[in-house]
């Protein structure tokens, strides 16, 4: 069973440091938006999926479809405020550390965490085609509870 309920992390930012982080990504800061980044935006990183997202906006008593929750978080996405993570080719997540960073993913409660920098070292990555570069690789270590004697 997935577990869809995660603590919000962190201190929300104020609405115009909000209003200054979607100008600066060339975001209009619409009032979905900014009810939005004040969810996701915290002074800690958050993994989020637009379910988890939309139910924490309407918690909060605002008025916004699912529909809305995804084109905003892909827009989030295309202005580098958040990067977007498949799992399972079936749940996707989006961090707001766009940093090059790895994760650990809990399979039975769907949670997903950083891994601590410099845990994690990749090797003998393919010299990408011409005209391309790698732009991050992605390392998922999927985690299961060990059975207690």
């Amino acid at each position: 069973m997935i577990d869809h309920t995660y603590e919000t992390s962190g201190t929300p930012r104020s609405e115009a440091e909000i209003v200054e982080l979607l100008r600066h990504a060339r975001l209009r800061p619409t009032r979905q938006r900014l009810a939005l980044g004040a969810l996701l935006f915290t002074d800690h990183g958050r993994h989020v999926t637009a379910e988890l997202l939309h139910a924490e906006a309407v918690a909060g008593g605002e008025r916004v479809s699912l529909a809305t929750v995804y084109n905003t978080l892909h827009q989030f996405r295309r202005a580098g405020l958040v990067r977007e993570l498949a799992i399972d080719g079936t749940r996707t997540y989006f961090d707001t550390n766009t940093s090059n960073h790895s994760h650990f993913y809990v399979e039975r409660d769907g949670k997903l965490m950083d891994i601590p920098e410099g845990s994690i070292r990749v090797d003998g990555l393919p010299t990408p085609p011409d005209g391309m570069r790698i732009s991050h690789v992605d390392v998922v270590v999927r985690l299961v509870a060990v059975p207690r004697d």
